[in-house]
């Protein structure tokens, strides 16, 4: 909070005389002018409580919110007296910036101190109440704002964009609808969105059954009874198989790894029968060493349906980053 005049002293009678102008100037509701006195108190570290708290109202009533809502930040890493009011202010800076999550956040890390003072933790609940409210509101709007958008999206063919919405709709928490279901055989809907889709389902606990088709292939399956993206049968095993290559090339494992998580991706949830894993592989293998230009053996004994793999693989690797990493 010092700037140039940090090894300057100011003489008791500046001082006195800049405080109390900065003072009038708060009364007068001159902010600006208030300000400027506050700041050159400060530059010559006369920076007690009263003296910032003045500035923080100052930036506050000029709708200078992001240097309010960082000088609190400072002052509140220092943990000194005053904690808790600078805490409060800077709720109060969230909340009228419309900072729900984060202001809800703060209160929770508040709440954990057994310390808080009894007033300031009633006050801090009736924000964090409030706040909720605020924030389910607010959800709902954009709910609604990104089911239209993500309908719009897929009748123009912008697939990038349909993957996006749907990540909007997972992060507002919204409720999947039967219409939202129907898009996973829906030919408009690009692989890696529907992937989006599917985890959405399941992260609501879909019961109901539905049908998805990819890449020529379908299945009819209970989203709340697939194994998820990260966790599944097929990912776990083909990781044991190359696993290998993780201390002897932590690089090329690393690129392996990538390569297969992103191939589950765009496949998922059809995924391939135990007795195809080793083929994936080996697949990945060989797409691993035209990538780094290496000569690693892999142990394929019938090349015919690695090769086969290794094409469904780059296929998977371009269709994955044409949308998620473009």
């Amino acid at each position: 909070m010092y700037t140039e005049h940090d090894n300057l002293i100011l003489f008791p009678k500046w001082k006195k005389k800049l405080e109390e102008e900065s003072l009038q100037a708060l009364k007068d509701k001159q902010y600006d002018k208030a300000l400027v006195k506050l700041d050159k108190l400060i530059a010559y570290q006369v920076d007690d409580h009263e003296i910032v708290t003045g500035k923080l109202i100052c930036l506050m009533e000029l709708g200078r919110f992001n240097e309010a809502q960082s000088l609190c930040e400072e002052l509140m890493q220092q943990k000194g007296n005053h904690y808790y009011h600078y805490v409060h202010i800077y709720l109060t800076i969230l909340f009228q910036t419309n900072q729900y999550e984060l202001l809800m956040e703060q209160i929770e890390y508040e709440f954990e101190n057994d310390e808080i003072p009894k007033l300031q933790r009633e006050q801090f609940k009736q924000l964090y109440d409030i706040s909720e409210k605020m924030r389910i509101d607010i959800d709902y709007d954009k709910q609604d704002k990104f089911y239209r958008e993500l309908f719009e999206l897929i009748e123009a063919h912008r697939y990038q964009e349909q993957w996006r919405a749907v990540e909007d709709l997972r992060k507002v928490k919204a409720k999947p609808t039967a219409e939202i279901s129907l898009l996973l055989c829906n030919d408009e809907v690009h692989p890696v969105t529907k992937t989006a889709i599917f985890q959405w389902l399941r992260e609501e606990n879909w019961n109901s059954e539905v049908q998805i088709s990819k890449q020529g292939k379908e299945v009819t399956v209970f989203p709340d009874e697939v194994e998820d993206i990260n966790d599944n049968q097929m990912m776990s095993e083909t990781l044991n198989i190359i696993k290998r290559f993780e201390e002897k090339n932590p690089t090329f494992y690393q690129l392996l790894k990538e390569l297969l998580y992103r191939y589950t991706y765009v496949i998922y949830p059809i995924l391939p029968e135990k007795e195809e894993y080793i083929h994936i592989a080996n697949a990945l293998v060989s797409i691993g060493n035209d990538y780094l230009n290496l000569k690693i053996d892999s142990d394929s004994t019938e090349e015919a349906l690695s090769d086969k793999y290794k094409q469904e693989i780059m296929l998977c690797e371009s269709l994955y980053l044409s949308i998620i990493e473009a």
